[in-house]
């Protein structure tokens, strides 16, 4: 590991300080990047096929999460009481603002450690940038944004290594701890929980509508505050014995992150269409057309296992496929734990936190499905 380090940039300044104003002739951040955010991940489909072809890991009995159900980190047993979480995530810029992106992409990469229902305890920073391209303002801008967030979960960022790169990429390897008997995985779901969703949809439509100039301020401002928000929640949520699996939405959208706790678990899963939170505008920039190409590569990956009622909107494929970038905690719990995780988001100001939907055993011979009603 090496200290970042860039020419003619403080990086001793207060994290939690707004960016200096950045260099008005510096090119758009998004202009630099062929996708952005979450969307930018390697598509399903595609992973599964690259994922096939890995050696499988020898086995390590104090290994409690590996790669093979595709949860948001890996989890390695210290002791009886201690486990350490340790995730990655990175992408390319979302949005133009640099100090904004930083704080996305760091925000990101800490959820997956809530997801699990740990605590996260350090961070590193992984950074690739156009050196002779970007001022180095910017650059230092969304250092500091990513810096701000650490600060708010409390956390040290620690260090990190930096390329010179094409295009702009930010993100944290984050680590944390919990107690190995509390680590809640995206499987261990029962045949009927309650599915609950913390935050509303919608980012990938809003960021396509931000890269069309179609977004308004108060979109804008929507979309920053949801992707900026700690899913620090998942932390207590890990205490709740009904609570049996935890997952979060990110770039395989709604359905997909959903569908990969319902095969974990060998669990049909129904969805109430009416009952999933939208960010504002969101419904109307998708029937105007506004969605992303993301949204069509992961249907195409699992579409084949979603069954949506015929008297949905004509765009619902789209928002329920859509990529979200810094998403919410999806949880699967017993019916009467229901009031006490809704209690915990709503605490922590998820005030759209609310449930979604809910698991059913299969039928002989079926297959794990979603139904979205």
């Amino acid at each position: 590991m090496k200290a970042l380090a860039f020419p003619d940039i403080d990086m001793n300044s207060s994290s939690a300080a707004a960016p200096t104003p950045v260099n008005a002739t510096a090119p758009r951040l998004t202009s630099l990047a062929h996708g952005g955010g979450c969307g930018c991940k390697i598509a399903p489909g595609v992973l599964a096929e690259l994922l096939k072809r890995s050696a499988p890991l020898p086995f390590f009995p104090d290994l409690l999460v590996g790669n093979d159900t595709a949860d948001d980190a890996a989890v390695y047993r210290l002791n009886e009481d201690q486990a350490i979480i340790a995730t990655t995530d990175f992408f390319m810029p979302i949005v133009d603002d640099p100090f904004a992106f930083g704080r996305i992409a760091a925000t990101n990469a800490l959820s997956d450690v809530y997801a699990m229902g740990g605590k996260p305890i350090m961070a590193l920073a992984i950074v690739g940038m156009p050196i002779n391209v970007l001022p180095h303002d910017v650059i230092a801008a969304v250092l500091k944004g990513g810096e701000s967030v650490c600060a708010e979960a409390g956390i040290p960022l620690a260090g990190g290594h930096s390329i010179d790169s094409v295009e702009p990429i930010y993100g944290l390897v984050a680590i944390g701890v919990a107690d190995p008997k509390r680590i809640k995985r995206n499987i261990g779901a029962q045949a009927g929980d309650v599915l609950i969703m913390s935050k509303p949809l919608g980012v990938g439509v809003l960021s396509a509508a931000l890269k069309r100039g179609q977004l308004d301020d108060a979109g804008y401002a929507a979309m920053i505050a949801t992707t900026t928000r700690l899913n620090r929640s998942g932390t207590a949520l890990a205490q709740l014995d009904g609570v049996h699996a935890l997952t979060d939405v990110t770039g395989f959208g709604l359905l997909g992150h959903l569908l990969e706790l319902a095969r974990g678990s060998s669990l049909a899963a129904q969805v109430c269409y009416a009952d999933l939170r939208w960010l504002p505008g969101v419904a109307d920039l998708a029937a105007a057309g506004v969605v992303t190409g993301a949204s069509a590569r992961n249907w195409r990956a699992y579409g084949d296992a979603i069954a949506l009622a015929d008297a949905l909107p004509p765009y619902a494929q789209a928002l329920l496929t859509d990529p979200q970038t810094s998403g919410g905690l999806l949880l699967a719990c017993a019916p009467d734990t229901v009031d006490d995780a809704l209690a915990i988001f709503h605490a922590d100001g998820f005030d759209d936190a609310c449930v979604v939907g809910t698991l059913a055993p299969l039928q002989p011979g079926a297959r794990a499905s979603i139904s979205v009603l």
